[in-house]
């Protein structure tokens, strides 16, 4: 055994004399090569997000001899205490000998004057290339998400022990969930250096070199010609769009308002640009069409008929002598209508959005007498809202989604403490009370409706370019909801058709297509001053078209806009229209002026926001200036 070390330790110092090299620091530089990070498409082909190139400096403590730090300090324009203290930092996170980042993404011009300067710091010093994320469109920001470096703590973890200190990762959005093929893999080349550390070339011409491997592309549903027309539409206002194609799942925008500009977020100023956006009054880095739950309103009352409906408690025919309120309860709950008969059918009662008819039908749901009691009664129709996807996590692919909220039998029992009955939350019918959903959740809904009966979980990467992962499996499934027939669907179908003809959604009409939708007025309740204060309400509109073969469903809510025609309706009327269309017509050119220019933000709230001076000359842009963008009158 001894003889057999021998002989390998004499091959490998003598024989082969490239390894002695390669051991030897003062002759060899060891340099990292990051890899690419895979570009992101939207569903045309065109780069939404690509990869630009700044430099870290990095250096290694224990071989900085020698040098000019005066010098040094005045290129990175930082005093000799603050050198001392990123010296002594490196030491600490990753030792004396091993690489950290002493400057990382320097500005343009502090990079030209450190290369020109290299070699008075080296060996102790380096420059590496390091992949940065832009944004062309400037849009999709809490879609697309940020990358960052790696933490000290996540290194502990073994989850991250693919990484090295100063390794970049997804953090949020896409750029999260997908890190493990966006990623690439990173490669080491080694270079010869001459007498004053200067690299000169590759060392053995590259033979030891090991080649970065690219992560791979992402190609998306999204078009982000329509995600940026919906950041313009609710520029000025808070609140969310989101569109989804029924017969793939596929999210066609997502707006999140107020937005920001991706940008932001990358080079040299990310984490001073972070902390403003963190702190703005505005809440920009909170995806509201994922994490904010909202009552469904009035949007909620084609899925209490289907209930019923299926249940068989009802048929298309039923009737409710409405006159202008319900008052079975004890307590009124008004509805906008008076007239006699505008609730004498389902198809009626569903254009004419009867309050009254709604709250009755889930009391006939829950106290049928085939389930033996209004508690069993209210679970089963719980299970039927769970299947519609409100109350859970519907598992979309980006992070931080939240489940809604919709109260089963046993939530019901806490809150009533076991004594209630089909009163108690009769709201729920209606779409108001016990029953909250985020923007996603409503527009997946409409997707069950668009397709009679069965949805694919909404997501964004339609295909991951040299696929060998089962990332994109459980997108293809298709999830059947309920078993109910068509012909339950059809009358509510109509129904919805009739709120855009002649209904209370008129206004998402669009010229050649046959649009069904559902207006909504969510309530909108906040405690003030220690108590409970009713807000302006929230505009709210779901829909789908074409009616026969859909191939869009939408759901827009603006916040503290009063009732869903007024604003919710148009924006998801023009998104619908300029996806269908791929244009606008020049007749909508008014109407979407004035959504261009109306503003919801409370006035405190705006006065204090920094978000315009952040997003700079997009966020200045006049609405005329916008408008050009569309017509070309």
């Amino acid at each position: 055994m001894v003889i057999l070390i021998i002989t390998r330790l004499f091959f490998l110092q003598i024989v082969e004399k490239k390894y002695s090299k390669l051991a030897d620091a003062n002759a060899v530089l060891r340099k990292v090569v990051y890899p690419s990070r895979g570009i992101i498409y939207d569903r045309k082909g065109r780069s939404i997000l690509s990869n630009d190139a700044m430099y870290d400096l990095v250096v290694t403590p224990i071989s900085v001899k020698n040098i000019d730090t005066t010098y040094m300090c005045q290129i990175l324009r930082i005093d000799k205490e603050e050198f001392r203290k990123r010296i002594t930092t490196a030491i600490i996170k990753n030792g004396s000998r091993r690489v950290s980042i002493f400057y990382p993404l320097l500005p343009p011009e502090m990079f030209g004057r450190l290369q020109e300067s290299m070699y008075m710091f080296q060996p102790g010093f380096e420059l590496v290339q390091r992949q940065i994320r832009s944004y062309p469109f400037n849009a999709a920001a809490n879609i697309l998400g940020y990358i960052g470096e790696v933490s000290p703590q996540m290194l502990q973890k073994a989850a991250y022990s693919a990484y090295n200190q100063g390794d970049y990762l997804g953090m949020t959005g896409l750029e999260r969930t997908y890190e493990s093929v966006l990623m690439g893999q990173r490669g080491i080349q080694y270079l010869v250096k001459d007498n004053l550390n200067r690299p000169q070339g590759p060392y053995e011409k590259g033979e030891f070199d090991t080649a970065a491997i690219a992560g791979k592309n992402l190609r998306l549903a999204l078009d982000v010609d329509l995600q940026v027309l919906g950041e313009h539409l609710m520029r000025n206002k808070i609140g969310s769009v989101v569109a989804i194609d029924p017969r793939t799942g596929g999210i066609l925008t997502m707006v999140s308002a107020p937005t920001f500009d991706p940008n932001l977020l990358t080079g040299s100023y990310r984490a001073r640009n972070f902390s403003r956006l963190f702190s703005d009054t505005t809440k920009p880095l909170f995806n509201r069409a994922i994490q904010a739950g909202y009552p469904p309103g009035s949007s909620m009352k084609p899925l209490t008929a289907l209930i019923a409906l299926d249940e068989g408690v009802i048929t298309p025919s039923f009737g409710f002598p409405c006159g202008g309120a319900y008052t079975y309860c004890g307590r009124p709950i008004a509805c906008t209508h008076h007239n006699a008969g505008h609730a004498a059918n389902l198809r009626l009662a569903i254009a004419n959005s009867c309050n009254a008819y709604f709250v009755h039908l889930y009391r006939m749901e829950v106290d049928a007498a085939k389930w033996g009691g209004v508690k069993k009664g209210h679970q089963h129709w719980h299970d039927y809202i769970s299947s519609f996807g409100l109350g859970h996590k519907l598992g979309i692919d980006i992070p931080g989604e939240s489940g809604g909220k919709a109260i089963d039998t046993a939530g019901m029992n806490r809150l009533y403490h076991n004594q209630w009955n089909s009163c108690s939350e009769l709201y729920v019918g209606m779409g108001q009370g016990q029953v909250v959903a985020t923007p996603l959740q409503m527009a997946n809904a409409m997707c069950i409706i668009a397709n009679k009966g069965f949805y694919y979980l909404p997501h964004f990467v339609d295909k991951i370019d040299n696929d060998d992962t089962e990332l994109l499996t459980k997108f293809r499934e298709k999830h059947v909801v309920a078993k109910i027939s068509d012909s339950s669907y059809m009358p509510v179908i109509y129904g919805m058709q009739d709120v855009v003809e002649r209904g209370t959604g008129m206004i998402a009409k669009i010229e050649g297509e046959i649009v069904c939708g559902k207006t909504g007025t969510a309530e909108n309740n906040a405690i003030v001053n220690g108590k409970l204060t009713k807000l302006k309400n929230h505009s709210v509109f779901v829909a789908f078209a074409p009616r026969d073969n859909p191939k869009i469903a939408v759901a827009v809510i603006v916040e503290n806009a009063g009732f869903g025609s007024t604003y919710a309706a148009p924006i998801a009327s023009l998104i619908m229209e300029k996806y269908l269309h791929d244009t606008i017509s020049v007749k909508r050119k008014p109407q979407m002026k004035t959504l261009l220019e109306y503003n919801t933000l409370d006035p405190v709230v705006r006065e204090k926001s920094k978000l315009d001076s952040l997003n700079g000359a997009s966020a200045k842009m006049t609405p005329d200036q916008i408008l050009k963008l569309y017509f070309r009158d």
